[in-house]
């Protein structure tokens, strides 16, 4: 039997292309879920590209402390700043909240849904001070159907040290607390890399990502149908985006013996 994996595009609403990107990767069957970013002034009209997907994949929410769109809004802070924070136990319960309501609301705003997931941009969902409000925030907003959060643990045999480092912000705590809220959550996470080489490399990194993990791994990727200009990992994204629409990844997934799934399906919790 194929494994389930679900496929999960980063970042949309970033830019004109990758949402264009992921839109159309989405309508081609070769993504089974996206992450918006919904602070972007973006998020309201390129929403409209997803309309058409409804039910065909999962739409999340990619909570946003880092961005230019973060620091626009008042609560944002450069990755190093908001890591050191958090590790020193500094940020406040209360603003974190509002900060997770407020984009919770304006996701649900456009969407016209809750969340079928919540992952982070650079992964902050699991940082300390944020994690546990988080999962309060999700067991009490959802009591009936909650969306999946996403953990950011390598499969063993990924473990590189951007994976280990990524990991070791918090992965596992999210997870225990998550279980003891009895929020679904996936396992684990594929994808990591450092948006280095050509398309031809990244296919090699896939290849590996698709045959090492296991059942019911969120593989992340970041795809774009062509550059912007501001976008520092811009040729990344668009190497990816070509990559995924290629008949080459379509027989990657076929030689792995992996069928893309949607995480509200495969993780979706028990009644409480």
């Amino acid at each position: 039997m194929p494994r389930p994996l679900v496929l999960c595009a980063d970042d949309f609403a970033l830019n004109a292309p990758v949402s264009r990107g992921i839109a159309a990767l989405a309508a081609q069957g070769r993504l089974s879920a996206t992450s918006a970013m919904v602070l972007s002034p973006r998020w309201p009209h390129d929403v409209a590209l997803l309309q058409p997907l409804r039910g065909q994949l999962d739409v999340g929410l990619h909570l946003d402390w880092t961005s230019a769109f973060a620091m626009a809004s008042g609560h944002g802070l450069p990755l190093g700043a908001l890591m050191a924070r958090a590790a020193l136990g500094g940020l406040n319960r209360s603003a974190v909240r509002s900060v997770i309501e407020r984009q919770l609301d304006e996701f649900e705003t456009q969407w016209k849904a809750p969340p079928d997931h919540i992952d982070g941009h650079q992964h902050v969902q699991q940082f300390r001070g944020i994690r546990e409000v988080l999962v309060e925030v999700v067991r009490r907003r959802y009591p009936q159907r909650s969306p999946w959060l996403r953990v950011s643990l390598a499969p063993g045999g990924q473990r590189d040290l951007k994976a280990r480092i990524i990991a070791a912000w918090g992965a596992g705590a999210l997870a225990r607390q998550a279980d003891r809220a009895h929020v679904p959550h996936a396992a684990l996470l594929s994808g990591i890399y450092d948006f280095s080489g050509d398309q031809a490399a990244y296919a090699q990194s896939m290849a590996g990502w698709l045959r090492d993990a296991p059942a019911g791994t969120v593989l992340m990727c970041h795809p774009a149908e062509g550059v912007e200009a501001d976008d520092t990992i811009g040729p990344a994204r668009a190497k990816e985006g070509a990559y995924l629409a290629s008949e080459a990844f379509a027989q990657a997934l076929a030689e792995a013996r992996v069928h893309l799934a949607r995480g509200s399906i495969l993780f979706a919790a028990e009644p409480r």
